[in-house]
């Protein structure tokens, strides 16, 4: 049996993502559990409470989540076993029978708050923002409410929670996704259309990064996304993660990363695995 862990509570997007991982790789025997934190839940796979951890690591709207870069860099030795990609579709949920002139507080997350401010704008200029630790935590405290808060969530909050949409998609932008990486003891074997991530720091000399980058571009490889955060141990010093195309045990992928883990000062694999279609 595997034990799976994602953000909580139930009606979050991370539980959708986990449900749809579970679909997506015809997992038969399977435990879930609800942590209250992504700190939380990375470690709950360090310790072995669980064998795998879905968590937000992307947003295509508002850039990486950086708490889980951070540990994976720094905190922990575990992999990227897998990736999840779902829509972000935000919407307006009321306790059933409210009064939409009457709402005064619209609860949400930052994030999807952040998504949703044209809307915010336009239908509720006056209402007072209150910012939560998660869509689900919001949709539960407008359950529980007088009919004057409203909550930013997803569908499958609504669900949970037994609230009316009253609207729908209501993001600013239509093309919102998420990207979760299922973190494990170990990654994945080679599929044939993986991806391979890496975290790595340069030495202080000019021109470290692009000596680093161009080996790829010797090698031929795609890289398909860089971030950069502070290394939090020197003012001025960053690690970077990169997304690359391949599996490690591809020859090509292979050469380029044994040469990258020679010019760094810093360097840590992420992990192989399949690319989510």
């Amino acid at each position: 049996m595997i034990k799976i862990g994602y953000l909580g509570p139930k009606g979050t997007f991370s539980q959708e993502a986990t449900l749809r991982y579970i679909e997506e790789r015809k997992i038969e025997d399977y435990e879930i559990y609800e942590y209250n934190g992504i700190s939380d839940l990375i470690f709950a796979v360090d310790n072995k409470e669980i064998d795998e951890g879905v968590a937000p690591i992307e947003n295509s709207l508002e850039g990486a989540v950086n708490v889980t870069l951070d540990i994976l860099a720094a905190d922990v030795n575990l992999m990227i076993k897998d990736e999840i990609v779902i829509s972000i579709v935000q919407n307006l949920l009321i306790k059933k029978g409210t009064d939409p002139d009457k709402i005064q507080c619209i609860i949400s997350h930052p994030q999807p708050i952040g998504q949703c401010r044209k809307f915010i704008n336009s239908k509720y200029p006056n209402a007072h923002i209150k910012y939560v630790y998660s869509t689900a935590g919001a949709a539960e405290e407008v359950a529980q409410g007088d009919g004057s808060k409203a909550a930013i969530g997803s569908a499958i909050a609504a669900n949970v929670y037994g609230l009316e949409m009253l609207e729908k998609g209501i993001q600013d932008s239509e093309i919102n996704a998420t990207r979760f990486a299922v973190i494990a003891r170990n990654d994945s074997v080679r599929t044939g259309n993986d991806k391979t991530s890496i975290v790595f720091s340069t030495e202080d000399k000019p021109g470290s990064l692009y000596r680093i980058l161009d080996i790829f571009n010797l090698w031929d490889i795609n890289m398909t996304r860089i971030e950069s955060r502070p290394a939090k141990n020197e003012l001025g010093k960053y690690i970077f993660f990169i997304d690359l195309l391949g599996h490690k045990d591809d020859e090509d992928l292979k050469d380029a990363l044994t040469m990258v883990k020679r010019k760094s000062s810093f360097y840590k694999f992420l992990g192989s695995y399949p690319i989510f279609a």
